[in-house]
């Protein structure tokens, strides 16, 4: 019951902060600050005084939440249920189960040898190691947070379609044999372990942990990110950024992808770019691809898969991930 009550409590508190925000962030810059009102650097430094605590606030929430959701769900429970379904359900399974599972790019590696060695498709493993990144919580309670329920819808539902349909084509292509030889001769002893029951005091303990865990890791991203958007959102003019990323010219889709590939970000240091960017008119079809090349198809994540991935199969989850990204940017770009 204390646990309620105090749970209550912050919720209010939390509430009551997160709506004060933007007018103690424009008191600080103006009054505080002593920054000329209208100015591009009062513009951004007002966006930065009024993000930064923003994000962290909406981090705070949506990873104690989803932690202790994160708590029913283990790895070894998702590659157990995993194993032994059909094809195409074991895709949809495996991005549906990738939201809400931890990952990180850092797991990439034991997390594949796991689902391989205990018999899941290669098609349902991709499905899962596509969506898990993507499509994940932060991803989708940030841009819940900061430009809605329906561009979160947007990518929830796109970010699943790519990442069902490259797992159905990469497993229909029979890549198998491209697996690292080491990979595939790995022996897994299987282990029956008795499943820990946990109290609901355990799960918030859980939940806790993963906020001290996640936001401990990617604090300096969200730092970054939103510095870059601040500058974005102040100086740049919203001509300059319609004309690079709106829906006039062709290149626009595919120059989003090649930018975002060699960025490392995550999904909360990227997204205050995303918001900057769609304020100063950028096409949602073309900030979409951005955001998802640079979550999924990131430089570090290929250097991490090719431990286990020989470079045919690594080049054709490049191009088939890509091709996904390349045709929602340019259905949503004609669609909206």
């Amino acid at each position: 019951m204390l646990n309620i009550l105090l749970g209550a409590a912050g919720l209010y508190a939390w509430w009551t902060i997160y709506h004060v925000l933007p007018k103690v962030s424009s008191w600080l810059t103006y009054n505080i600050l002593s920054i000329e009102n209208g100015s591009h650097l009062g513009s951004s430094i007002e966006f930065f005084l009024y993000d930064t605590p923003k994000v962290m606030m909406l981090l705070f929430l949506v990873v104690f939440g989803v932690g202790i959701i994160r708590s029913f769900f283990t790895p070894e429970k998702t590659r157990a249920f995993l194993s032994g379904k059909s094809e195409f359900a074991g895709n949809i399974l495996a991005a549906l189960l990738g939201i809400i599972t931890p990952f990180c790019s850092c797991s990439a590696v034991p997390l594949f040898i796991g689902f391989v060695t205990a018999g899941v498709p290669l098609g349902v493993t991709f499905s899962f190691l596509i969506a898990a990144p993507m499509v994940n919580e932060i991803a989708l309670g940030l841009l819940y947070g900061l430009l809605g329920w329906k561009v979160a819808a947007i990518y929830m539902g796109t970010g699943l379609f790519i990442a069902i349909g490259a797992g159905w084509v990469i497993g229909r292509l029979k890549l198998e044999n491209h697996i690292e030889d080491w990979v595939t001769q790995t022996n897994v002893t299987s282990v029956t372990m008795e499943e820990e029951k946990l109290t609901w005091n355990d799960r918030f303990v859980y939940g806790w942990d993963a906020v001290k865990e996640i936001i401990g890791r990617v604090w300096i991203y969200v730092i970054i990110g939103i510095a870059v958007g601040a500058g974005i959102h102040g100086f740049v003019p919203s001509g300059v950024m319609a004309s690079i990323m709106g829906k006039g010219s062709w290149w626009s889709v595919p120059l989003s992808v090649v930018i975002g590939v060699p960025m490392y970000s995550n999904a909360a240091g990227i997204i205050p770019i995303v918001e900057a960017l769609l304020g100063k008119g950028a096409a949602l079809g073309t900030v979409l691809a951005f955001m998802m090349s640079v979550i999924a198809l990131s430089l570090p994540e290929m250097v991490i898969l090719r431990k286990v991935l020989k470079p045919k199969l690594i080049a054709v989850f490049i191009g088939v991930v890509a091709s996904g990204i390349l045709f929602v940017g340019y259905l949503f770009n004609m669609i909206l």
